[in-house]
């Protein structure tokens, strides 16, 4: 090739990039022009609606989708510009008989709110409840510089716009023939769950004084819905009052972000058995040449924290098991931190398949132990009954039968001390009660029925959401509030 020509290929080589980049950027903006004309310039909103929330990691089982609950109201201001929102809303019990955690059965009403002020540390996963709306997410595109692609999706043409958030996880908004956002998705970290797809779809969209805003919302994550709204009402560019929500004095700071989670001075309750606070209640066991420990709750942090402290209250032995009472997200966000220290779970048989597959998933978004150790999860599983022990020291873990909160629930049982671990069957008010509850839960009389089936003599109940005030809990408790004294 001559140098004259080689100067002409690289000159267009040169031209192609300067006049491709902003071509593209160009089609970008067109996209996000024909959709605010479509849709309107929509600076705030307050909207009504009815329907259903769905609470994340509470399922009944590994096959089930998040347990529902009924929202009598909901109303939501968002204000673009500032930007922040407020939610209000009232929810009822969903399901009957109760199924899942969620902190059912609900009594009656309760009245819930959220309101986000986006300022410099707001978290991004707080500012994405704004930015996946439709019209916020056209505005977050425009600041972010999205770029555009064409997509045919189950038949239907796509103009797919995407920009990079700010924990480094693409946003891509879906918009359609008619120039409408109809989904807008990314994916957003999560301790249990890891790259969790975080997705929001709009239909049904109508005119509100030449804004378009969509009647039914359908927001799903970890592969089930967590929103399913259908609105009523919209007020389009009225004023919004939306003020952050006071800070709680009295309290003590709260640790942060990755930091480990304090500990609270614990408990001996036997020669080699440990209660371990500072959180959601755990065990140490001591065997002859390692330990057991009960529960891997909340989070990495909460997990390493007792890690650590199950070492140092049994020193110079490994840690070998960690038992998982059951799935939810709150009892198994601490798992992956106890696989990164090589231990083996032990979980019911049935909870197996969906831990396996949960604590594979990756999390790139946020690496934590388990990842940079390679570390593959390692199972033991349990049927209606497992023993644990070195001829010394047992352990019994019995599967609760006829549970409405999780299909595959252990109760661990420490025979020599007469101590029953549970999870979820029975949270301890925060005051000892006087009498039954007005409504008695089916988790409380469950928790009473199973203890009888078993035969199992307890003298003290460790419930995993420990007693607030630090109380010893007895059956005669449990009894009590359940109306069987």
């Amino acid at each position: 090739m001559t140098m004259k020509k080689r100067g002409s290929v690289v000159l267009g080589v040169l031209c192609l990039i300067v006049f491709t980049v902003p071509a593209m950027a160009q089609d970008a903006n067109t996209v996000i022009a024909n959709a605010l004309k479509a849709m309107g310039d929509l600076r705030t909103v307050e909207f009504s609606a009815t329907g259903y929330d769905f609470v994340l990691g509470q399922n009944y089982n590994g096959a089930s989708p998040w347990p529902k609950f009924i929202n009598k109201s909901y109303t939501r201001l968002i204000d673009f510009q500032t930007p922040a929102s407020r939610v209000d809303r009232i929810r009822m019990q969903g399901e009957n008989p109760p199924r899942g955690g969620g902190q059912q059965p609900v009594i009656g009403e309760q009245n819930q709110n959220q309101t986000i002020v986006v300022d410099a540390n707001t978290p991004w996963v707080q500012q994405l409840e704004i930015w996946m709306m439709p019209h916020g997410f056209l505005k977050a595109a425009t600041a972010n510089k999205a770029t555009v692609k064409q997509q045919t999706i189950g038949g239907k043409k796509y103009s797919v716009l995407t920009f990079m958030g700010q924990n480094k996880a693409p946003v891509t908004g879906f918009v359609n023939d008619q120039n409408l956002v109809e989904r807008v998705e990314t994916r957003i970290d999560n301790a249990f769950f890891g790259d969790m797809v975080f997705e929001s779809a709009y239909s049904d969209f109508r005119d509100f004084n030449g804004v378009k805003f969509p009647m039914h919302i359908v927001q799903r994550q970890g592969d089930h819905p967590i929103f399913d709204l259908t609105v009523t009402n919209v007020k389009a560019n009225s004023p919004v009052t939306i003020q952050a929500a006071p800070a709680r004095g009295g309290g003590a700071p709260a640790a942060a972000a990755g930091a480990p989670a304090p500990t609270v001075p614990g408990e001996k309750l036997g020669e080699g058995a440990y209660l371990i606070l500072g959180g959601y209640a755990c065990l140490a066991i001591e065997f002859k040449d390692h330990i057991v420990v009960i529960e891997g709750p909340q989070s990495e942090a909460r997990a390493q924290a007792v890690i650590a402290e199950a070492k140092r209250l049994i020193p110079n032995k490994p840690i070998r098991y960690v038992v998982n009472t059951h799935t939810h997200i709150d009892h198994s966000s601490g798992l992956r931190a106890f696989v990164a220290e090589g231990a083996t779970i032990i979980t019911h048989q049935s909870n197996k398949t969906y831990l396996e597959k949960v604590l594979n998933a990756s999390h790139t978004l946020a690496p934590d132990a388990m990842s940079n150790s390679k570390n593959k999860p390692k199972f033991e599983t349990a049927s209606d009954l497992k023993i644990l022990t070195d001829g010394n020291r047992v352990v019994e873990l019995h599967h609760m039968k006829d549970f409405g909160h999780h299909d595959g629930m252990l109760l661990v049982y420490l025979p020599k001390e007469k101590i029953l671990l549970e999870a979820d069957a029975y949270n301890p008010p925060a005051q000892p009660p006087t009498g039954a509850s007005t409504v008695i839960s089916p988790y409380n009389l469950s928790l009473l029925d199973n203890v009888a089936r078993l035969k199992l003599d307890v003298q003290r109940i460790i419930p995993v959401h420990y007693a607030a005030d630090n109380r010893i809990v007895t059956m005669v408790e449990v009894r009590r509030v359940s109306g069987r004294n």
